[in-house]
C-alpha cells in the first residue's frame, strides 16, 4: 500500500502537506483520489473546485501510471497535497522516462492520440500550473495549484 507522511512546510504561511507514494499502478490511482477527498473534510474546498481537482489529478497520476515507466512498471509515483488557506497545490513526481510537455494532442485517423490530452486538461482547471520533463531524462514533475474560494 501507499505510504504517508504529513509536515509544516516552512516557507508556505500556514499551509499543511500531506505526502502519498504508490506504486506506479492504476488500482492505487483511486487512492489518491481518496487522499484529496480526506483532505475537502479538512477545509471545505467547494464541490466544482473539488471536481476540477479529482479530474486534474487522476490525469497526473493516470499519466505517471501509464507512461512513465513503460510496459517494464517497477515504478513509484508520489503526489503531495499542500493545502493553504486560500489554495491547494498538488505535485506529481516519478523518476521515469521523461516527455515532451509541448506535445499536443493530433488526431491519427478518426482517433485523438493521447499525447498531450492529459496535461491540457490540468491546464484548463488549474490556476496555476508547472510542468518539468524533457525526452530522454529520468523523471517529471508535475504541479498545480487551485484557489480557494473563502
Amino acid at each position: 500500500m501507499g505510504d504517508v507522511a504529513t509536515s509544516q512546510r516552512p516557507g508556505l504561511k500556514g499551509a499543511r502537506s500531506v505526502s502519498l507514494r504508490i506504486p506506479a499502478k492504476a488500482e492505487y490511482i483511486t487512492l489518491c483520489r481518496l487522499a484529496l477527498t480526506g483532505l475537502g473534510q479538512v477545509r471545505d474546498i467547494g464541490e466544482d473546485a473539488m471536481a476540477d481537482l479529482k479530474l486534474a489529478l487522476t490525469e497526473a497520476v493516470s499519466n505517471s501510471v501509464r507512461h512513465a515507466y513503460g510496459a517494464s512498471g517497477g515504478g513509484h509515483v508520489e503526489v503531495t497535497y499542500e493545502l493553504g488557506q486560500d489554495r491547494i497545490g498538488i505535485e506529481v513526481i516519478d523518476d521515469g522516462e521523461g516527455f515532451d510537455p509541448d506535445e499536443a494532442p493530433s488526431f491519427e485517423g478518426d482517433e485523438l492520440s493521447e499525447g498531450g490530452l492529459g496535461i491540457a486538461i490540468i491546464r484548463s482547471v488549474a490556476d496555476e500550473f508547472e510542468i518539468d520533463s524533457a525526452p530522454g531524462r529520468r523523471g517529471s514533475r508535475l504541479r498545480f495549484v487551485k484557489r480557494l474560494s473563502s
